[in-house]
């Protein structure tokens, strides 16, 4: 039984076929390492995005429910001013009381804003979301 000589084509071919196949490994391990830097970054980014989101939506609260207050206020001034409880004729006495009661009603008008639960500030707040979306 003869074994004929091993053709050098042949070696070549498929010596050429495991450096490809190790190049190709390390081009996918290559891939795979970039695959990953941009998993963690583009997590990073979403994160922060939805941190950012997070504050824009939590300022926008806040200034609704501001607004809010002023709205109140606003109401309460008008209501009281159709009724006259001051009764003093000294100034002095009368811009006193005035401060205080503006004070007063500007407090008022804050916890009422606070305590409502599906108020005017949430009603914009949802309105002033939808249109920046």
């Amino acid at each position: 039984m003869a074994i004929s000589p091993i053709n050098t084509d042949y070696l070549n071919s498929t010596a050429g076929r495991v450096s490809d196949t190790a190049s190709t490994k390390d081009l996918e391990d290559k891939l795979n390492s970039f695959k990953d830097i941009l998993d963690s970054k583009t997590q990073e980014t979403e994160s922060e995005a939805s941190a950012e989101e997070f504050d824009r939506d939590g300022k926008l609260m806040e200034a609704c429910k501001q607004f809010e207050a002023y709205f109140i206020e606003q109401v309460f001034k008008e209501m009281k001013k159709s009724v006259n409880l001051t009764q003093s004729e000294d100034a002095a006495t009368k811009q006193l009381m005035s401060y205080y009661e503006d004070n007063l009603t500007g407090e008022y008008a804050k916890m009422a804003a606070d305590q409502q639960e599906n108020g005017l500030a949430q009603m914009l707040y949802e309105q002033m979301k939808r249109n920046m979306s």
